[in-house]
Formats: C-alpha cells, structure tokens, sequence
C-alpha cells in the first residue's frame, strides 16, 4: 500500500464520532435536534476548509494546475469557513442558503479561474 491518507481518515471517522455523540447528547436531551443538525454540518464546513487548506500543497507537475490549485485552495478555505460560521450563527433558513451558495461559488471559482487559463494558453 502506498500513501495512507492518515488525516483524510480522521476527518471522516471524527465527524462519524461527532455525529453519533451529537445524536446520544440529542436523546438524552442535553441538546436539541436544531443544535445536532449544526454541529455536524459546522464540521463539515470546517473539513471543507482543510482541504482546500491542503490543495496548494499538493504537487502538481505544470505551473497551470498550481495556480488553479493555489485559488482553489483559498476559494475552498475561504467558503468552508464561511458555511462552517454560518451554521454556527445564522438562523437555519439562511444558513442552508448562504452555507451552500459559499460552497458553490467557491467551486465555481475554481473551475471558472481552470478554464480561463486553460483559454489563455490555447490562446498563446
């Protein structure tokens, strides 16, 4: 086997945790259903942030693919924080629509920045 992805693992096997403690925390009634749905999607926010963390760092052999990676992984980062703080603080209906319109442009960056350069080079 080659590369373990070691952190990948945690962050999927720590949001497993967190959603089944969250929903023990949940039946016990020492929180509420509204509190569960925002711990879970939070963490989720927050994984979206250290991927796109992670994406600059990776190797990439041509200097297009690095300078997609590099807005990409700021793109990302930045929405994931924003979905991750949004879901802490806004009421539920605009946070299901301001946390996913965040991940969605910042997904649309990244591929509207990848195909403008890909256009400047066929251009050159």
């Amino acid at each position: 086997m080659k590369n373990i992805p070691y952190g990948d693992l945690a962050w999927g096997g720590g949001i497993i945790v967190l959603a089944l403690a969250a929903t023990v925390a949940r039946q016990l009634h020492y929180i509420d259903e509204d509190t569960t749905t925002r711990i879970v999607l939070g963490a989720t926010g927050l994984m979206v942030a250290w991927y796109g963390n992670r994406m600059p760092k990776a190797f990439l052999p041509s200097a297009c693919a690095r300078k997609v990676a590099r807005v990409g992984g700021w793109s990302m980062a930045i929405s994931g924080l924003v979905y991750a703080g949004v879901w802490a603080f806004a009421p539920f209906d605009i946070a299901l629509v301001v946390g996913c319109g965040a991940i969605i442009a910042g997904i649309v960056v990244t591929i509207g920045y990848g195909r403008v350069l890909r256009g400047r080079e066929r251009t050159a």
